[in-house]
């Protein structure tokens, strides 16, 4: 008896300890990927250079004829 009881305080605390991480990871997750944060940032300079270097190609190609 002692010893199912025992068994399920250790399921209990494997599942607490997996709710916590899996929070962790949602935490950071949002972190990182938030409108703030630092690969949005990364994404916006990639996207605007990509950008920037079209303009230029169409404004090189309008000048040349």
């Amino acid at each position: 008896m002692f010893k199912n009881l025992h068994h399920k305080k250790k399921k209990g605390q494997s599942t607490l300890e997996y709710i916590i991480l899996v929070t962790g990871v949602v935490v950071i997750l949002i972190f990182f990927l938030g409108p703030t944060g630092p690969f949005q940032a990364a994404y916006n300079r990639t996207m605007q250079q990509g950008t920037n270097g079209m303009e230029d190609m169409a404004n090189r190609l309008t000048s040349s004829r």
